[in-house]
């Protein structure tokens, strides 16, 4: 299925006009929120007939603009499938998506989206994904197939189809002032289990039948069938849904006839056409028997049905009008104290963790030191310092960054270093910086020690001792070293790439540990740096390297 719809540019119409527009289907509301017109040709002409909507001579002018905008001229138009496209349930889905004319698309902001532009299904903006727009229940779970995006042509890749995802998705291409968009047709297919097929007793001169079966999507259809082939009516049908959107079907089937020996029941799934069936043979002896003493009771006993309801009746008029009232007080007496329970209960619940978390935080403060959790309670104990961008007069547009330490990223790399102090080095106190290293291949991050007293030379580079994490490929490593070589290196069995890291400082008790801000996690820590000199954050994009000698 094929649908294209063009961009919808503002116009400036008199409120009244614009009503009337609303009414005939020229007009209406963008999802985003700004008014827009969508102006088909047919819905133009159709208010030809309406005088009085627009002044003598604009009509013809606007239905002339709305045809040159829908023209090739406007620069592309979206193509989707002619068919929808049919997905077992569970599979993967690929729903095609092409520009024509055929021309890159990598520049241009492409949204895949159900009923409304956002949420959306996906969004792909500036050459990557966008998740902060993503509908939840598609989070994980796409990718946008890009490998023909220079030719203009997109697909929307959905794993693991639910019966949820059934319905229709648009494709929507913008570049500047320009959108389009087409529609594609997703068909969820879902085959359910053989059908269970059981004798429920005698009913009606004949055996009951009941055929049940789980897990088809969408709705399925239920054919009784004999030996020979022939549709027999079902009694009963019942079709509900699980939580999953799955559909469980019970039909039922009076059989009087002794004589057709086997009955089958087939499920179909109206998509596909794929059905299943199974079958129950019912013997002759089982079908029950007319005899005189049960006409007889047939016609006695319906009298002393209806004189037992007679009774039954004024026995219960008369006790529900003595407990009537009785009743509606205790049910209002009922209420009241479940809510204040429910109330009492919530109370004492937010009171008891509210207490649990200032006794682990108190536990956490009186030996904070030994625990290797919760950085962000850490932090308290540390006085932070800020990670910048390092421009010439930073300090003199905002005085308030001299309030506390800084470590500025530097744009211009000094000893391939991307970090450095506003001030002299740490030679004293608890500091912390946080360094956001994103999805990286290769980088170094920690601190290094200058010595005491300089000479000016280049031996003072190679007198440097580095306390730094490594990160190249997907191995990590501490490492202790100087320039000329490592005096202690140790693998990380790091599972979850860090995106964010946070390096603890503890300059007296020379000390330097490294927390995954990205699940909050500790990574290492250097217990026994024994520092004497200045410390200085360090963070560089490659590996270290080191002299030929070590």
């Amino acid at each position: 299925m094929l649908t294209t719809r063009t961009t919808r540019c503002k116009l400036c119409l008199e409120p009244d006009r614009v009503g009337a527009l609303r009414r005939h289907g020229a007009w209406s509301r963008n999802p985003l929120g700004s008014t827009w017109m969508r102006a088909p040709c047919s819905a133009l002409k159709k208010m030809a007939g309406f005088p009085g909507l627009f002044p003598a001579g604009v009509l013809p002018a606007l239905l002339l603009w709305v045809s040159m905008w829908g023209s090739p001229a406007s620069g592309f138009s979206v193509m989707g499938p002619a068919q929808p496209i049919k997905v077992s349930l569970g599979a993967d889905a690929t729903l095609p998506c092409q520009l024509s004319s055929e021309q890159s698309a990598a520049h241009m902001q492409i949204r895949w989206y159900r009923t409304q532009l956002s949420p959306a299904v996906l969004m792909y903006q500036d050459g990557q994904e966008q998740d902060g727009e993503q509908m939840l229940e598609y989070r994980g779970r796409t990718e946008l197939v890009e490998d023909s995006i220079g030719r203009g042509a997109v697909a929307l890749l959905i794993q693991h189809v639910r019966a949820s995802d059934d319905g229709q998705y648009w494709c929507h291409f913008n570049d500047g002032h320009i959108s389009r968009e087409a529609v594609v047709e997703l068909h969820v297919i879902g085959l359910g289990s053989a059908p269970h097929v059981r004798m429920m007793g005698p009913e009606d001169h004949g055996i009951q039948v009941l055929c049940s079966s789980g897990g088809w999507f969408p709705k399925p259809r239920v054919q009784w069938s004999d030996t020979a082939g022939e549709k027999l009516l079902s009694l009963s049908e019942y079709q509900t849904q699980d939580g999953d959107g799955l559909f469980h079907v019970e039909a039922s089937l009076v059989v009087t006839d002794s004589s057709l020996g086997n009955v089958t029941c087939s499920i179909q799934n109206p998509v596909s056409g794929q059905a299943k069936a199974s079958a129950i043979f019912l013997p002759e002896p089982f079908f029950p028997r007319t005899s005189p003493w049960k006409i007889a009771l047939a016609g006695t006993l319906p009298v002393l049905v209806l004189l037992l309801i007679g009774i039954s009746y004024i026995g219960w008029k008369e006790h529900k009008a003595k407990n009537g009232e009785v009743e509606k007080k205790k049910k209002a007496s009922h209420e009241r104290d479940k809510v204040a329970r429910e109330k009492e209960e919530a109370h004492s619940l937010k009171r008891k963790l509210e207490e649990d978390l200032e006794q682990r935080k108190a536990l956490y403060n009186k030996d904070w030191k030994k625990a290797l959790i919760y950085p962000d309670w850490r932090k308290e104990q540390f006085e932070r310092v800020l990670v910048i961008e390092n421009h010439e007069n930073v300090h003199q547009n905002n005085s308030d960054f001299r309030k506390e330490p800084q470590a500025v990223l530097c744009k211009e790399q000094g000893g391939g270093n991307l970090l450095k102090l506003d001030q002299k080095g740490f030679t004293k106190g608890r500091h912390y910086w946080e360094v956001d290293i994103e999805d990286t291949d290769e980088w170094t991050l920690g601190i290094y020690e200058e010595p005491t007293e300089k000479s000016g030379l280049l031996s003072d580079l190679q007198k440097m001792k580095f306390n730094v994490l490594e990160k190249k490929g997907c191995e990590y490593r501490a490492l202790t070293c100087s320039r000329q070589g490592i005096f202690h290196k140790e693998s990380l069995p790091i599972e979850k790439c860090p995106l964010k890291i946070v390096i603890f400082l503890d300059y007296e008790d020379s000390d330097i540990s490294f927390y995954n801000m990205t699940d909050e996690t500790h990574i290492f820590s250097f217990t026994h740096a024994n520092f004497s000199g200045s410390v200085y954050p360090y963070f560089k994009l490659k590996s270290m390297e080191f002299s030929p000698s070590a």
